[in-house]
This record gives C-alpha cells, structure tokens and sequence, in this order.
C-alpha cells in the first residue's frame, strides 16, 4: 500500500497511462501552448492598434492639411495593421481620382470603396487566431473527455482481470484517466476567455475604423465642395 501511495503523483500517472491517453495529453498540452502564443501575440497586436488610433486621431483632428500628414506616415513605415493603411488608402483615393474632368460623386465613390476595402483587410487581420481559440475553447473539454473515458474503461477491464478488487487496484487508473479531463480544461478556459475578449475588442477597433472612414469622408467632402466653390467663384 505505501508503494502505491508513492506511485499517485502527477508524472507518475501520466507515465503509467496508455499511449491513447498519453497521446491525448500530449494534443491538448500542444494546443495549449499555441493558445497561448496566439493570447500573448494577439494581445500585443490590439494593444499596438489601439495605441496607434488614440495616437493618430489626435494628429489627424489637428492637421490642417491631410497631404502632409499622409507622407508623414507613409515615411515612418509603420508596422503592417491599424488606422494607417486605412488613412492612406483614402487619401491616396482622393489624390487619384481628384482630377479636373471628375465629378465630385466620382471622387467620393471612389474613396469610399478604397476606404471599405481597407477596413475589410484590417478586419481580416483582426480576426486572425481567433478561429483557433475559438476551436481550442470548444474541442478541448471533448478530447479530454475522450481521454477520460478510455482510460476509466481499461481501468475496469483490468479490475475486471483480477480476483480480488480494491479502491487501491482501480484508483491510478480513474485518476490518470481524470487527468485528461483536467487538461483539456485547462487548454479550453483561458482560450474560451480570450476568444471573447479580443472578439469584443476588435469589434470596437472595427466600429472606430468604420467612424473614422466616415469622419474623413466628411473632411474631403468639404474639401472637395470648397474647391468646388471656389472655382464657381472665380469663373
């Protein structure tokens, strides 16, 4: 009996266990570590895009003229993702379709749909890992439920092989058994919690992304229908 209390530890278990167990183990620990690699890279991606909205409304609200303030990001190389390529590609719009022969409606068609293709691909990259989470959230419990039940069943079989049974005989095998479960728990939670979270957040990047597009729509609109004004003026 004191030998099998020393044999119920932790690593014990699992290395006594089968090699569908231990491979169900090994799945749910591998999944787990890749949610969180995606918890802590998406993590530091939306803080970086929210920092980098917060930050480029205040110098977009400032600005006076957008030109300057479209080389100014187009010189900084910023990294790939946020407001930015949003900004560029309306005012890159502008800039190509403003021409003396188009209409302003032309002009402002067409940066609408540079504007909704932009947030469409930031929407993409918003969205990026959370497939995974969300598949790590929901699978998880299942497999180490899997796990959990094979490894109770070649508990009882077994039991069933020897003549006289005890709570000491099938013990390590429900609790390896157990383990899975434990583990696939363990993959499922923090992945289901992020999967949320960084859902919501996005969401709100969106919905920012979306205000902003409609905010520099608004500022080239009056540009263009100034310039519109002037020239009627001096004609």
């Amino acid at each position: 009996m004191q030998a099998t209390l020393e044999h119920m530890t932790i690593w014990g278990l699992i290395s006594d266990a089968s090699l569908l167990v231990k491979a169900v183990m090994l799945t749910l620990l591998l999944a787990s570590l890749l949610s969180w690699y995606l918890i802590i890279q998406r993590g530091a991606v939306l803080q970086r895009n929210e920092r980098q909205l917060k930050g480029f409304m205040q110098r977009f609200r400032s600005a006076q003229d957008l030109l300057p303030l479209y080389r100014e990001t187009a010189q900084a190389r910023e990294e790939e993702g946020g407001i930015t390529p949003i900004f560029q590609a309306g005012v890159l719009a502008f800039t190509q379709l403003n021409q003396p022969s188009s209409t302003p409606e032309v002009v402002l068609e067409g940066v609408e749909r540079s504007l909704q293709v932009a947030i469409s691909e930031q929407e993409i990259q918003l969205e990026k890992g959370l497939q995974f989470l969300a598949t790590v959230g929901s699978v998880s419990p299942y497999i180490g439920l899997f796990g959990t039940v094979w490894g109770i069943m070649n508990a009882f079989i077994g039991l069933s092989q020897v003549q006289q049974a005890s709570l000491s005989t099938v013990a390590p095998g429900i609790a390896e058994a157990l383990i899975a479960t434990a583990i696939g728990l363990f993959a499922a939670i923090p992945a289901v919690i992020a999967y949320n979270r960084f859902a919501a957040r996005g969401q709100t990047l969106l919905t920012r992304y979306y205000a902003f597009g409609n905010e520099l729509q608004a500022r080239l609109h009056r540009k263009l229908h100034g310039a519109s004004v002037n020239l009627a003026t001096a004609a």
